[in-house]
């Protein structure tokens, strides 16, 4: 059965996925669509120029929404992109009435396809497509934190001097600067991280200490530097997108940190965060559940978006997490109510 992909957005994010999914050949058919059509059909047009070189043949081009019917997968990456100082959460309204534009017209020719969100800050975007569109919470996935998982795996790779593919580690709740990585489930191999050292043998002898602060400081500040330095983030993300098509492609179900809506997980509700997800053909079809310590709570205001003339309040609820070797951690969930409302 042939296998085809919208990517909504031609700017760097949306290009370079559409250029990565042609040369792994993740579906046999990839439609660019943007606002901008001439931009839409450059990148279609460089991308089908390379395709003869690549292992199998794939068919690339510039269309419209209703070019997009019978899609399997709908990648959206529109909005306005992150800036040089700036938060992810400086780009919500903004965005937010983007996706409020897309939703209705791209669900009208693809309402059997699963939708991958990217645009940023992506867990209100996530939220925002669930509350404007129809489409079953299962096949309505955000990035969230699988970028930010990557990042940690390499760092603790670069510390340990072990391979990416050897550490199992994840980043949870909010894909920004509010994220947690619970330490007590990370693991090199079989090994829990934090006895690691105590069992490994080494003919220098040498380990070098894990820094937590520094490995948590460089996940999060990654994207600002990247954007810092070269203006803007689009590899590591194309790379993370393309993962979840692999697994919604797969016919094994994969595990992975990617943002879905929260319905009652520990104890919040109507709420889009990353945990920990199984994701399979049908989406994301069920949450793997972590023990978390939320004896101590504190929630408290930090921004506010309109969505269709109701004021939305943008919460952070912190949890206490107590891990082996941690004194504690915190835990930031991204929580979304009405304003004026209790949270």
């Amino acid at each position: 059965m042939k296998t085809k992909i919208t990517v909504i957005g031609a700017g760097n994010v949306g290009s370079t996925i559409a250029f990565m999914m042609s040369v792994q050949h993740t579906a046999d058919e990839v439609v660019i669509v943007d606002i901008n059509q001439e931009k839409a059909l450059g990148e279609a047009m460089d991308i089908r120029q390379g395709t003869p070189l690549t292992a199998q043949p794939v068919s690339v081009y510039a269309g419209t929404y209703e070019s997009a019917a019978g899609s399997n997968i709908v990648i959206i990456t529109s909005g306005i992109p992150r800036k040089p100082g700036q938060t992810r959460m400086d780009l919500a309204q903004t965005n937010v009435n983007v996706i409020k534009d897309i939703a209705p017209q791209i669900t009208k020719y693809c309402p059997d396809a699963t939708y991958i969100i990217v645009s940023n800050p992506v867990d209100i975007l996530t939220y925002v497509f669930h509350k404007v569109s129809n489409i079953p919470h299962e096949r309505i996935i955000g990035s969230g934190t699988l970028l930010d998982t990557a990042r940690l795996r390499a760092r603790l790779a670069e510390y340990l001097n072990v391979s990416e593919k050897n550490v199992h580690a994840y980043v949870f709740g909010e894909h920004g600067e509010t994220s947690f990585i619970p330490w007590s489930i990370a693991q090199v191999s079989t090994i829990k991280l934090l006895e690691y050292k105590d069992l490994i043998k080494l003919r220098t002898g040498i380990l070098t200490d894990l820094d937590f602060d520094e490995i948590e400081k460089y996940m999060r500040s990654s994207g600002a530097k990247i954007i810092k330095r070269k203006g803007a983030t689009y590899y590591a993300i194309a790379m993370s997108v393309c993962g979840i098509c692999d697994c919604l492609f797969g016919s094994v179900n994969a595990v992975a940190a990617v943002s879905t809506m929260l319905n009652g997980e520990y104890g919040i509700d109507d709420v889009c965060l990353s945990l920990v997800n199984i994701v399979g053909h049908k989406g994301a079809e069920s949450k793997i559940l972590l023990p978390l310590n939320d004896a101590t709570r504190q929630i408290r205001r930090e921004d506010e978006f309109s969505l269709d003339g109701d004021a939305y309040a943008v919460y952070h609820a912190d949890f206490d997490l107590c891990a082996p070797g941690r004194t504690h951690g915190i835990i930031r969930l991204h929580c979304r109510r009405k304003a004026g409302e209790s949270a």
